[in-house]
């Protein structure tokens, strides 16, 4: 095998909460009909990468349920998968420590399909990456580790690993989440993070996951300790700058090196905020390299007239399959499948998940309702903050975010999670 997929989805996401409440980050929907971890996956399957295995650990059972009807790609060829793999404990008694323990508590997997190159990647990124021009890039310098990069603007870098290189693209300084990121000397108001996405040669990685594995004082992550030393021994480890990447046929306005890393409330809100444009930054429409997901057998949006004569309105917004709108304006909104929102509303700037009720008379705006939520009629949502924060989470940036709530009633469709 050329090429093996390892996708690291064990995450808690708790700067996400309450979003994770009953669900791990990698499948938290995302941008009305997706999961975020669709996203790394189709990246492995535009670029013709196809056996991949999907580490998860915590509240996974909605996860695993989403792979196994959106991404079944088993067919008659042996190296065609897409395998959930939950914590085995085949190495001990403990769960995953650390995102390296997760890989080496895996090995066996590794050995078993004995790759020339593993590819371990993040599940909690929204981005476009063509993963074989990166391979390209590794075996052009005949590295034995490859870490993606992209730069991030000093503020926000301390969220980051943060890299240091020379000429020649390769790392000579590796440090986890500084304190004070160093910029680059080009660029002094950034620093060049990491995106979390890794190539190893697979006897490097075999050898420095044993090693690491025998060190007491390690947290056994691939970042703060996997890394740092294949550095700091001298190996040939490299960056690759995302900003060379390029998906065929861009759309108009399309960001070239788009990469949002969602590991807020307000980043979430904002990644979402980029899908609404007529030209947007992040184009969900670009058939080049399509976005795939489970589809579900829901009959098409409508929007219809109330009884006062009002027609229902969506502009410069998402609307997927199954919603109704009646009588209500929807602006700069992402609205998820099997939405209902009744006559005399107003929805503007906000996220609404699967199967949210929204009663007559609501405003909504800035908020993010997760899925199955019944909104009374009459309700403000956004508009009052103080009183907000008293029933919701509100983030700094004052984005209102409801939590998810069991369904009430029987629902006429296929029920998802």
């Amino acid at each position: 095998m050329e090429v093996l997929g390892i996708i690291l989805a064990g995450g808690r996401g708790e700067r996400i909460y309450p979003l994770t409440k009953d669900r791990a980050k990698p499948a938290v929907p995302f941008g009305g009909k997706y999961r975020i971890i669709d996203f790394v996956l189709s990246n492995f399957i535009n670029s013709g990468i196809y056996s991949m295995y999907v580490l998860t650990q915590f509240k996974a059972q909605s996860l695993m349920e989403h792979l196994r009807e959106a991404w079944d790609v088993a067919g008659v060829l042996p190296d065609h998968f897409v395998i959930p793999v939950p914590a085995q404990m085949q190495m001990g008694d403990d769960w995953y420590l650390g995102t390296a323990d997760a890989v080496y508590q895996n090995l066996q997997l590794v050995q078993r399909a004995d790759p020339e190159i593993v590819a371990v990647f993040g599940a909690d990124h929204i981005y476009k990456m063509n993963i074989h021009q990166m391979i390209e890039h590794h075996r052009e310098k005949d590295a034995e580790a490859t870490v993606s990069v992209t730069p991030v603007k000093l503020e926000g870098a301390s969220n980051f690993g943060v890299l240091e290189v020379d000429s020649g693209w390769r790392i000579v300084g590796f440090e986890e989440k500084p304190a004070r990121p160093k910029a680059i000397p080009e660029e002094p108001g950034y620093a060049l993070v990491s995106m979390g996405n890794y190539l190893f040669n697979t006897e490097a990685l075999v050898k420095a996951l044993y090693y690491d594995a025998q060190k007491s004082a390690s947290t056994h992550d691939f970042g703060r300790d996997i890394l740092p030393a294949l550095v700091k021994e001298g190996r040939k480890v490299y960056a690759y700058d995302f900003r060379r990447n390029r998906i065929p046929t861009p759309l108009k306005g399309e960001e070239l090196s788009y990469w949002r890393d969602v590991g807020t409330l307000d980043a979430y809100y904002e990644a979402s905020m980029d899908l609404r444009a007529v030209d947007p930054s992040f184009n969900l429409y670009n058939r080049s390299w399509p976005i795939r997901t489970v589809s579900y057998a829901a009959p098409p949006a409508k929007f219809v007239f109330d009884e006062a004569g009002r027609q229902g309105m969506a502009l410069n917004s998402i609307v997927a399959d199954g919603t109704i709108i009646s009588g209500s304006l929807v602006r700069g909104s992402v609205i998820s499948p099997n939405v209902r929102i009744h006559s005399f509303c107003l929805i503007e700037d906000s996220v609404i998940m699967n199967r949210v009720e929204i009663g007559r008379g609501c405003r909504i705006r800035r908020a993010i309702i997760d899925k199955n939520v019944y909104v009374p009629p009459g309700t403000e949502i956004g508009y009052n903050l103080d009183k907000d924060r008293e029933r919701y989470v509100v983030t700094e940036s004052g984005i209102v975010v409801i939590p998810r709530e069991e369904p009430k009633v029987p629902w006429p469709y296929r029920p998802d999670r």
